[in-house]
């Protein structure tokens, strides 16, 4: 195990990016080289001429993580080296802008884990929206007025997505559940290609306290607006259910980016997660292997 991050990055108070790294860490082989996408993560452990990172590690352009992660496996491949090759984005550089390098890296089957530190936003560069904001939710680019209630399209189905390129694994994960994110990492070194989603609690962009950021992300899990669930080798199993699932509105309600919601909006949200779980679970309980 190696910690990749020393302390003194810059880092917002609270910043569950951060929590999902240090996480993430304990997971990771000693051997490992990082590809970091512009983001959050980027800007706060890299300022000029001073770095964060333990490891080898190298920033490059919003949408090439894993294009420059793949130059990096090819290079190990000809050196005949054992080292290990992680690529780390934000939902922008990987839901968006980085769709097509990830989607390129996976179908050429190349020995990559791949990480998306989900916020929900553009939080680095002001609070935009991106296809992984939530339905109905605030941001700078999805105000809240008399004609409009945030967000109008709801979180792009990244997981599924990725996985349908038969990779041998792909799951999600939550910095409020470590001991699962920590499992799933090691998976996702083992069985390369690999996808990790972690679920990661913005206390300016959901306008949250910073000391409710673990909190956020437990309630998410609780409530199933987050589901931890993995697809390996084309089978989809979910890692963690609740016998009765609290409602959305406890989660909801305490943030900022959805003070905006009318009754109507969280019964609609509230219909969306329970048909989620359905087909989630009619998945996992017929045993077919994912577009394999």
């Amino acid at each position: 195990m190696v910690e990749l991050l020393s302390p003194g990055h810059t880092t917002c108070a609270g910043c569950g990016v951060a929590i999902a790294i240090r996480q993430l860490s304990k997971g990771c082989p000693n051997d490992v080289i990082v590809s970091n996408a512009t983001s959050c993560l980027e800007v706060t452990t890299s300022a000029y001429p001073q770095t964060s990172w333990n490891v080898p590690w190298i920033h490059c352009a919003f949408e090439t993580a894993s294009s420059t992660a793949s130059g990096i496996e090819a290079a190990i491949k000809k050196l005949n080296k054992p080292w290990k090759v992680l690529a780390i984005a934000g939902d922008g550089g990987t839901f968006d802008i980085g769709l097509q390098a990830i989607s390129g890296t996976l179908e050429r089957g190349q020995k990559v884990t791949h990480v998306c530190v989900d916020n929900e936003a553009y939080m680095n560069t002001g609070v935009q929206r991106s296809g992984a904001t939530p339905h109905d939710a605030w941001t700078t680019t999805s105000p809240i007025g008399k004609k409009s209630s945030g967000k109008k399209q709801g979180k792009k189905p990244i997981l599924e997505i990725l996985a349908a390129h038969r990779i041998p694994y792909a799951g999600s994960a939550s910095i409020a559940y470590p001991a699962d994110l920590v499992q799933k990492m090691k998976k996702a070194f083992e069985k390369q290609p690999s996808f990790v989603h972690i679920h990661c609690p913005c206390p300016a962009g959901w306008k949250i306290p910073e000391s409710d950021t673990v909190k956020m992300g437990r309630l998410a899990v609780e409530t199933g607006m987050w589901i931890l669930y993995e697809i390996e080798d084309g089978l989809l199993k979910i890692n963690k259910r609740f016998p009765n699932r609290k409602p959305v509105s406890e989660y909801l309600s305490l943030q900022g980016r959805f003070k905006h919601l009318a009754p109507e909006n969280v019964k609609e949200i509230q219909a969306s997660v329970d048909k989620r779980w359905e087909e989630l679970e009619a998945q996992e309980k017929a045993g077919l292997k994912f577009l394999y």
